[in-house]
């Protein structure tokens, strides 16, 4: 009994011990441009690059990495011409169920969505839904902490690619 609550405990401490961790990390100024609660930060590399440094530090983070969508890719079979656009698919399960728990719908917006694309003057971007805004989309009012700790990695993730 004492083994399953021990075990229990440890599932839960884990995303806290994370979120100390990434508390100290220097976070690129990051926030919603508007009330649609779109994310935008500047990449100081080129997208391949930058696609390489997100997903190398999701991968040193312990993140789990779903899927990477090349949209460019996707539209030129399609006979669309589209600039660089590639969507990144990634989460900690046990932290992102939990805004699942609380409303089904946020469903939607879990596992965390990071699209880099680049825009007509050659600029890349990483963006991304602002959490603050999902919980409040989704009406969900007890989990702060977490939203909070979701904020954090992924300011955590796009700073590396904010500088050469």
């Amino acid at each position: 009994m004492n083994r399953q609550i021990a075990l229990r405990l440890s599932r839960f401490a884990t995303p806290l011990v994370l979120l100390f961790l990434l508390s100290s990390a220097a976070a690129p100024a990051a926030r919603a441009d508007s009330d649609d609660g779109v994310v935008r930060v500047k990449s100081a590399v080129p997208m391949p690059e930058a696609i390489s440094r997100i997903k190398a530090d999701i991968a040193a983070k312990g993140i789990k990495f779903f899927l990477e969508v090349d949209q460019s890719k996707l539209a030129a079979d399609a006979g669309i011409k589209l600039r660089p656009s590639t969507l990144l698919i990634f989460g900690n399960p046990p932290l992102g169920t939990q805004f699942i728990t609380a409303n089904p719908n946020a469903g939607l917006d879990w596992p965390v969505r990071l699209l880099l694309t680049q825009d007509d003057n050659g600029d890349v971007w990483a963006v991304w839904t602002d959490f603050d805004w999902i919980a409040r989309r989704h009406n969900i009012t007890n989990r702060e902490a977490q939203f909070k700790m979701a904020t954090t990695v992924v300011k955590s993730i796009t700073s590396t690619i904010t500088t050469k």
